[in-house]
């Protein structure tokens, strides 16, 4: 499936120049958003994969169902202060200031071989802190799934250590 087809481009959003890659189009369509998933089932399925992790909130629309398709647990990566139990969290920069993700300390078991699961790799600095929390919990980053990759970007560039990256489309 032309998953491109699905999506849309919204120019000038959030901020003038940028060309925003738009996925509730293709998550309202109950075939493109079942081909996505299914897509990305295969291009996985054969690595070791204990649990899925994805970071709030376009995350969970990918990781979740992903997680469902393969038997496995889905980890919620969320922003600091929203998860309940007790957490860990590391800072990031933004764009436009700092913010922090957070996961609960008993979501991962040492040894354990996590998939980090999200719509999209653009500068890669949400999924490098993804990264850092599972290895802080001692669990094994496997690899990486997206919907889409801004490839211009270099996002895989801050996957240290991260042999398998995949991803369904490619701008």
């Amino acid at each position: 499936m032309n998953f491109k087809e699905h999506i849309r481009v919204i120019h000038d959003f959030p901020q003038p120049g940028i060309r925003f890659k738009d996925i509730t189009t293709l998550l309202n369509d109950g075939d493109a958003y079942k081909a996505c998933i299914d897509e990305m089932k295969e291009l996985v399925q054969h690595w070791k994969i204990d649990k899925i992790a994805g970071p709030e909130a376009r995350g969970f629309v990918i990781g979740a169902p992903l997680a469902y398709a393969l038997g496995v647990g889905f980890i919620p990566i969320r922003k600091s202060g929203k998860l309940p139990g007790e957490t860990i969290s590391v800072g990031y920069d933004l764009e436009y200031g700092k913010d922090q993700l957070a996961v609960h300390k008993d979501a991962i078991k040492p040894g354990e071989n996590i998939l980090i699961a999200d719509d999209l790799l653009a500068t890669g600095g949400t999924i490098e802190t993804c990264i850092k929390l599972i290895r802080q919990l001692g669990g094994h980053v496997t690899g990486a799934s997206f919907l889409i990759e801004l490839t211009y970007l270099n996002g895989r560039d801050k996957l240290a250590g991260i042999d398998d990256v995949v991803s369904l489309v490619k701008y």
